[in-house]
């Protein structure tokens, strides 16, 4: 039996149905880098994989406070602080009913490798809360935020974890939790990113996770010497910050975006989506995609319902690019075929694992060029890291050298991601190339420290 095979066997003990997309990622990366376990005996003799997939700590915490009624509610708050070997842990806070321990171990073990494959000085955490900002006021957004911070200032700064936004935490929620640190620690530090500008947040931060997506994607497609995306039809699940981001970036550079979705359903529009309704609906009304509809009536909305069985309406529209930006393991073997049949040349993930291990499996083995999502996702975190250098010399960066650092970043990891893949063996393999790449740096530092 493998060194690869031993380990899964080992962890698949502890596992839980709760710990079920932990276990999915941790397994991913465990059979990516057997190549690298095999040829170098270091990372075993110093027990490596053991170390780098339990946390360093794992916070939880009761986060109680008053609604606009006043009356007393109660959330849960987590902080999972899993590695910070290259840097200060650094990882988003999520807001949504759906937050447990085991999401976020599985978030925050993604973040540890696709941080380090930044390239830039920053470790790997998650964090967040089962409180649903949805349908909430402003008022109790607010005294939500303060209620959690008052727990979670303990644990972070500027030099130990600087917490960002993910779901359900924005731009809004990033300004309460901030002013609350501030109101507590009395320091203006960097200890959050995604603040608002006018205080100390960074250009392009709501871009910089759907642009880097597309900025990966134009240079694997380079690499693998695959036509260009101008003028080719794209498909995009979604309609959150990420996919509003895809498909903006997508339509600058001339490609036609003809889908997006929602929890509700999927809009098809053949002429090409209409990004400024879209963000109308989803975040100034704050409705259902069904609506796009009423004033495209060439466009076609299928409610979930209808969708086909085991699979995603959005997958089943032929396209040249597929961008799955919703939630994970929305990608399933059933859609990979149907992407297949239909032609399509390349997969980029925007969501954290959107594609479910099988559908994977089947697209690369169709030699669809299959970018993961923690090698094309990171441009989020890479502009994160961006505000950090900023706040910490108190300077301001223009729009244009965020959007320039942010694609030079990207090319970067996605030309590193491709060269690990070819050094072992595996050319063409970007989730390989991605984990191995991610891993090796990783590991060699937590060597260089001892234990």
């Amino acid at each position: 039996m493998s060194i690869a095979e031993n380990k899964i066997k080992k962890f698949e003990h502890g596992n839980c149905a709760e710990n079920n997309v932990f276990y999915q990622a941790m397994e991913e990366v465990i059979y990516s880098i057997a190549p690298l376990l095999e040829s170098d005996d270091r990372y075993t003799r110093f027990g490596i994989l053991d170390r780098l997939v339990v946390p360093d700590r794992i916070i939880k915490f009761k986060v109680t406070w008053l609604d606009d009624n006043n009356q007393i509610q109660v959330n849960t708050g987590y902080r999972v602080q899993f590695n910070n070997a290259l840097g200060p842990y650094k990882g988003g806070l999520r807001f949504h009913p759906s937050v447990n321990e085991g999401i976020l171990k599985f978030l925050g073990f993604e973040q540890i490798l696709k941080n380090s494959l930044t390239g830039l000085p920053i470790g790997g955490a998650k964090g967040g809360s089962d409180f649903d900002p949805k349908g909430k006021s402003d008022f109790e957004v607010m005294k939500f935020c303060t209620a959690f911070m008052t727990e979670l200032h303990k644990y972070i700064g500027s030099r130990i974890d600087v917490p960002a936004g993910d779901i359900g935490v924005g731009g809004r929620e990033i300004g309460y939790l901030f002013g609350e640190y501030k109101k507590i620690t009395s320091s203006y530090e960097g200890a959050l990113t995604g603040k608002p500008y006018f205080f100390g947040g960074s250009l392009m931060r709501p871009e910089a996770t759907g642009y880097g997506v597309v900025y990966f994607t134009q240079s694997m497609l380079e690499i693998e010497q695959k036509e260009p995306l101008d003028g080719k039809i794209c498909t995009v699940s979604g309609a959150g910050n990420v996919a509003l981001h895809v498909i903006e970036k997508l339509q600058e550079i001339g490609a036609i975006v003809v889908t997006c979705s929602d929890s509700h359903g999927t809009v098809y529009d053949p002429r090409g989506i209409d990004l400024a309704l879209v963000k109308e609906l989803k975040l100034n009304k704050r409705v259902s995609l069904e609506e796009y509809v009423q004033t495209h009536t060439e466009a076609k909305y299928t409610p979930v319902a209808e969708y086909p069985q085991d699979g995603h309406m959005v997958w089943s529209v032929p396209c040249y690019a597929a961008f799955p930006c919703a939630t994970q393991n929305e990608l399933s073997e059933v859609d990979a075929q149907s992407l297949i049949e239909n032609g399509c040349v390349s997969v980029s993930e925007g969501a954290n694992m959107p594609s479910t291990p099988e559908a994977i499996a089947l697209l690369q083995s169709h030699k669809v060029c299959f970018a993961p999502a923690k090698a094309a996702n990171a441009g989020g975190v890479a502009v994160s890291e961006f505000e950090m250098s900023q706040n910490a010399s108190m300077s301001r960066w223009s729009y244009e050298q965020v959007d320039a650092k942010l694609k030079e970043t990207m090319q970067m990891i996605c030309k590193r991601v491709a060269l690990t893949a070819k050094d072992y063996g595996v050319e063409g393999n970007y989730v390989d190339g991605a984990n191995i790449a991610g891993f090796k740096k990783v590991a060699d530092a937590m060597i260089a420290e001892g234990i």
